[in-house]
């Protein structure tokens, strides 16, 4: 492709992801590649990166425009993109501009006008807002102040940096090491990550899921932060597991892992889509415990299995706050009556998981947020409510698994600007033994 079709496919692809209001824009992406298979490897790349930078640098394109009185539309986004955040000149932009060879179409005359107010200007100008400078909605800024504090902003730059490409080596068929020695025969170099024992980091975006490791089920991608989550539950062989919100069984099949195959783990989850697009991962990383259940209104398994649970993981549904390195478009889509919603659906949802807890057993609560209303608030406030249970500290945590799981507070809570991952919480509660 020319520069001028990379420019036009990516006006094309921040179309098609911005219209798509339900849909992760990794996975619009993804559809939208498909479609297109004329477009080879480096030039997805080339543009799925724009695409990348222009969500991360949303907030803060949108500022100059209004400053420069343009109008906020795909292509003038891409004029800003072009000028204020690539640093590129006026003229060589309008030059891009010309309808030759897929290229996108002429300026218009409030085009023109846009792309001379914009040049020269850098990304960062002072007099912008805090709220639009961190790439942020207004109203969630000051909960992040409260959050963060004086560190808010090295973390949100944290967030508009490019996650690395992590993996976890499934200890039921390889070694971390012997992992790492494959991945590295097909040329996907990886260093073990500080904190999970079982994980590999590479940097960017390797072919992994085309990998001899991957295809053999030696590794599944999950952030280390995730694998700390699964870390955190505890789960042994022999023991009686639950992954509550269990999705596409990630966290699952972690859990298969420290259990060495032998036990019992139900992944439940109020998706059936989701339930059945976990049977290839199980099958492929060879896990043999699992029995996959549905959550839905009057189920009779529920019911049966109160009480009877070892260990019961939430990884609750959430604003997805900490995802944003590799999700950069959720923090442009969040709204306040999304957090209010998701909190009130938490409350109700780790009340029920609770159930399932036998005495003495133990429940993990996670969320892949940093808002504290969905992570140290949620749990003060099921400690509140259901008697029976008291967290576990995060020390007593780190004996019991063996697992260096950072942090010196009661709970995990992680963040890409102090661990290197993404931002997850979880806290370990313990029901008490019965009399």
């Amino acid at each position: 492709m020319t520069p001028a079709a990379r420019i036009q496919a990516g006006i094309e692809l921040w179309q098609a992801v911005d219209g798509a209001l339900d849909a992760p824009a990794d996975a619009v992406a993804n559809a939208w590649f498909r479609a297109r298979r004329f477009i080879g490897a480096t030039d997805r790349r080339v543009v799925s990166d724009r695409l990348w930078a222009m969500m991360r640098a949303a907030p803060r394109l949108v500022w100059h425009l209004k400053r420069a009185r343009a109008p906020i539309t795909p292509r003038t986004l891409m004029l800003a993109q072009l000028t204020v955040a690539e640093g590129a000149s006026a003229d060589a932009v309008a030059g891009l501009f010309n309808a030759a060879r897929h290229g996108p179409a002429p300026l218009a005359d409030a085009e023109k006008r846009a792309l001379a107010a914009l040049a020269g200007r850098v990304l960062d100008d002072p007099a912008m807002p805090e709220a639009a400078r961190l790439g942020v909605p207004d109203w969630l800024l000051p909960r992040l102040i409260a959050r963060f504090g004086d560190r808010l902003a090295a973390e949100m730059a944290a967030f508009d940096a490019a996650a690395p490409t992590d993996l976890r080596a499934n200890l039921l068929k390889a070694t971390r090491e012997q992992a790492q020695a494959t991945l590295a025969a097909e040329g996907i170099a990886t260093e073990p990550t500080p904190f999970s024992p079982w994980g590999l980091r590479a940097q960017g975006r390797p072919p992994v899921t085309a990998s001899r490791a991957f295809r053999d089920g030696l590794v599944e991608i999950q952030d280390e932060g995730s694998q700390l989550i699964a870390a955190m539950v505890d789960a042994r062989p022999g023991l009686r597991v639950c992954d509550f919100c269990a999705g596409a069984a990630g966290k699952t099949l972690a859990l298969a892992a420290a259990m060495n195959n032998r036990g019992q783990i139900v992944a439940a989850d109020v998706s059936a889509t989701r339930l059945e697009a976990a049977v290839k991962r199980l099958r492929r990383a060879g896990v043999s415990t699992v029995e996959r259940r549905l959550i839905e209104p009057g189920a009779k398994w529920l019911k049966r299995a109160a009480g009877s649970f070892d260990r019961v993981l939430v990884d609750a549904p959430c604003t997805g706050t900490g995802t944003w390195r590799r999700k950069p478009d959720a923090r442009l889509r969040l709204a306040e009556a999304d957090l209010v919603d998701l909190a009130r659906k938490q409350s109700v949802i780790l009340e029920r998981a609770a159930r399932l807890v036998k005495p003495g057993g133990i429940l993990v609560y996670a969320t892949c947020s940093v808002l504290t209303e969905e992570n140290e608030a949620q749990v003060n406030g099921f400690l509140a409510r259901v008697p029976g249970f008291a967290p576990l500290p995060l020390a007593e945590m780190r004996a019991r698994t063996g697992v260096p799981l950072p942090g010196d507070g009661p709970y995990l809570s992680l963040t890409p600007a102090g661990h290197g991952t993404d931002g997850f919480f979880a806290a370990a509660l313990r029901r008490e033994a019965a009399a």
